[in-house]
């Protein structure tokens, strides 16, 4: 089982980084794998602790993949890596073995701590379907141009029936990003 979360790990000089990405479940345990080049493996090669957040204000999974990382973090109670402050629950991480690999390599973590903040009411058609398009933003110079635009369509059905001003503004963040990569302007 994967989990989408916001990853959020820190650099030897003590800058923190936030990354939505799906957390592989293992054993008792998570898999965290990042695509190379990446700040988080970076980060966790260096520092080899991270934080998963659970959090259900999608306009950070979507300000993170366009250019919005600046979001309000606090320290973690047992490692070196900040919490969100709108995390409604955070595990705190250890890495415990690395599976190299050229593309995504294997971080094996082990959960430290598990803090509960506010109650997961669950999410709405529009927030599942912000987060299916932050996944294809991320995916962008990997899938093709008609693929992204099929899912979008479809997933505009539950969203423009259930957004609301939070959702709204995350997915104008996303489609700005698939604009700007359509006119040759990258991500």
């Amino acid at each position: 089982m994967i989990q989408e979360t916001l990853v959020t790990t820190q650099n030897s000089a003590g800058l923190a980084h936030i990354a939505p990405m799906g957390v592989h479940l293992h054993d008792d345990g998570f898999i965290i794998m990042p695509f190379r080049p990446s700040t988080t493996l970076d980060n966790l090669l260096a520092n080899p602790v991270a934080v998963l957040n659970y959090c259900d204000d999608v306009r950070v999974f979507a300000g993170c993949l366009t250019g919005r990382r600046d979001w309000p973090l606090l320290a973690a109670e047992k490692i070196n890596a900040p919490v969100l402050t709108c995390a409604l629950a955070h595990t705190e991480t250890e890495v415990v073995r690395v599976e190299d690999d050229a593309i995504r390599p294997k971080l094996f973590c082990k959960a430290v701590h598990t803090g509960n903040h506010a109650p997961f009411k669950g999410f709405n058609r529009a927030q599942f379907a912000v987060l299916e398009a932050a996944i294809l933003v991320s995916r962008l110079p990997m899938l093709p141009m008609a693929k992204i635009e099929s899912e979008l369509a479809y997933l505009r059905i539950g969203f423009e029936k259930t957004a609301g001003e939070r959702e709204r503004e995350a997915w104008g963040w996303l489609m700005d990003a698939i604009g700007a990569f359509k006119n040759g302007e990258g991500r």
